[in-house]
């Protein structure tokens, strides 16, 4: 995770990164294809989820806040950007940024039903987080949101509703003066501060509502490079390293991810460290910034 916000900040960076030098390919990529939606790279994958399930059958016996998939999966890819800081970098201004810290973001439905509002939710992890941390973290925030009275919760949420009580000349006025703002990042704090686009990630746990993982578009607004979608549960017959095919329990994840901010090549490896985290779950009992000891090949 990068320094940055403990020094001088150069007239090139952000309220919340600094500015990075970028290779000469991915500096004409950016130039050339200034919009995110246009440089949007798609991978999916299946995650063997057994070791994973039954790490939290025996964790989840000691009693406490009960620690789920979707919990493990916030730390997994948080621990997988510290050690792969590139997938913490964005796009402004045909410029590469690299943000000041790692933040992950998600909706949460009031009720699981048709009509229920939905509450934008933003969490910023210390390197010294564990698995407990993030899932108590978490669970708060989520029992806070559903406990709040429609709009009273503040934060975006409020600025969304009033916004929405505007005429529609003044909202379109307004939208205009917004994205001029954010291309120089000059948006006042409290529209960026818990706003899902400023994000690093984020997550929709759609296995939650039964939903297999689908691909979802970047938002050309704000900052975001990486939106993950993770699917249901299921069983799925897997060939495993000895040649043995073995029915296992996984789920489906869909990424989309920016493709200016690193190649190919570095996504590979960013997704194969997070399929190992998941083969080796105990390790998600320790900080965050503890080296996962991953062998890259």
């Amino acid at each position: 995770m990068s320094n940055t916000s403990k020094t001088k900040r150069g007239w090139l960076d952000r309220p919340d990164a600094h500015v990075v030098k970028a290779p000469g390919l991915q500096t004409t990529m950016a130039c050339l294809m200034p919009h995110k939606t246009e440089n949007e790279v798609y991978l999916n994958d299946t995650i063997d989820a057994t070791a994973l399930l039954t790490y939290l059958d025996e964790k989840n016996k000691n009693g406490g806040p009960k620690v789920t998939v979707f919990h493990c999966m916030v730390a997994a890819v948080t621990k997988m950007i510290m050690e792969r800081p590139r997938m913490n970098y964005y796009v402004k201004c045909c410029r590469l940024y690299e943000r000041d810290e790692i933040s992950m973001s998600f909706v949460a439905k009031r009720q699981f039903a048709d009509g229920a509002d939905e509450e934008l939710m933003f969490y910023v992890p210390k390197p010294t987080d564990t698995i407990n941390e993030i899932s108590a973290r978490i669970i708060g925030d989520v029992t806070k949101a559903r406990k709040a009275a429609h709009g009273a919760g503040g934060g975006v949420n409020a600025i969304m509703d009033k916004f929405a009580a505007l005429p529609r000349p003044i909202q379109m006025f307004i939208c205009w003066l917004v994205r001029v703002l954010d291309y120089w990042g000059h948006n006042p704090s409290f529209l960026t501060e818990g706003d899902p686009n400023y994000s690093t990630v984020l997550l929709s746990n759609l296995g939650s509502i039964k939903c297999p993982a689908v691909y979802h578009h970047l938002n050309e607004y704000g900052t975001c490079s990486i939106l993950l979608t993770i699917g249901v549960i299921h069983k799925e017959e897997m060939l495993m390293e000895d040649g043995r095919k073995e029915v296992r329990t996984c789920f489906d994840i869909g990424a989309t991810l920016d493709e200016r901010i690193a190649d190919g090549f570095y996504f590979a490896r960013s997704l194969k460290l997070i399929k190992y985290i998941f083969a080796h779950p105990e390790m998600l009992e320790e900080p965050l910034n503890t080296p996962s000891g991953f062998e890259y090949r």
